[in-house]
């Protein structure tokens, strides 16, 4: 095969994965007309369409389908192998991806990690927030990182913090206009603060638990955001109650910006976890940044 084309297979297994072409073009750093000629291409090279193209979405045909399962993770142990070369050098260096949540990013990777670049120059961690359940094999990531529950069994885990405890908190000025709740029954009465999922554009539901009953509650309020850290700005504002985990609320707790509630009826969730694929190599970059962000205790 030309190597040209290894090159621009490279771009066409961008766009698969991705179902995309703007995404998979901002992810290489290409214009879209400049990915779209280069998958083109290839196509013309190989004489067989690689992707189905519409107006809404890019889906692969049955050869672009072979590609991406047969010739990706091939493609991928020559880049483990390469990597594990290139760790024979004195300096770890490679680029980590990580894909975690925004307040997991900010609360627990970032502070851990920050101190390690300085000591690597050669070491590079690109961080992606994100609340789907990612494939990160299929999207190339290194790392994901979710609670304990969430993790496939197939993958290594390792445990970042302990065991994570939900609550549900307002603000002093909040409740100065209204009552504390003590049952769900209160609670449907209370300005609460939703988070809309990006993966399924749905309402997350509280995940509550009373005497050993599990139960999803569907809170309604004034306002709705994205992220975690939009909820404990809102909440910190005196907007209404938000649900979340004691690493993101704690401290506003203690200091009496915040007041927990119904503490009976927040459970405890498995803490967070990093997992990765087993492989047969494992760079040293990685390791460097698993060893950082591991939990201590």
């Amino acid at each position: 095969m030309a190597r040209d084309n290894i090159n621009d297979i490279l771009v066409f297994l961008a766009v698969a994965r991705e179902r995309s072409f703007t995404r998979a073009a901002a992810k290489l750093g290409m214009t879209q007309s400049a990915l779209s000629h280069t998958v083109r291409t290839l196509e013309a090279r190989l004489g067989v369409r690689l992707l189905t193209r519409t107006t809404r979405s890019v889906s692969p045909t049955e050869a672009g389908e072979r590609l991406l399962q047969n010739v990706a993770p091939r493609l991928e142990e020559i880049e483990a192998e390469i990597a594990a070369v290139s760790d024979l050098g004195d300096k770890p260096s490679g680029t980590v991806r990580i894909t975690a949540i925004d307040h997991v990013i900010d609360d627990v990777l970032w502070p851990r990690i920050a101190p390690l670049l300085p000591q690597y120059p050669d070491l590079h961690v690109e961080f992606s927030a994100d609340y789907r359940i990612v494939d990160i094999a299929a999207e190339r990531y290194d790392i994901g990182v979710r609670y304990g529950d969430q993790v496939d069994k197939d993958m290594i885990a390792v445990r970042l913090t302990p065991d994570v405890r939900m609550r549900i908190v307002g603000a002093p000025a909040y409740f100065a206009r209204r009552p504390v709740p003590a049952s769900v029954a209160d609670l449907m009465k209370h300005n609460c603060i939703n988070l809309r999922l990006a993966s399924s554009g749905g309402i997350y539901a509280w995940e509550l638990k009373h005497e050993g009953q599990a139960m999803e509650v569907r809170v309604r309020g004034q306002a709705v955001f994205s992220t975690a850290n939009h909820l404990l700005r809102a909440a910190l504002d005196g907007a209404g109650l938000a649900f979340l985990p004691e690493e993101m609320v704690g401290e506003h707790v203690r200091a009496g910006r915040l007041q927990s509630v119904m503490e009976d009826w927040c459970p405890l969730w498995p803490g967070l976890h990093a997992y990765y694929p087993s492989r047969r190599h494992s760079s040293r970059a990685l390791a460097l940044v698993i060893d950082a962000i591991r939990h201590k205790g």
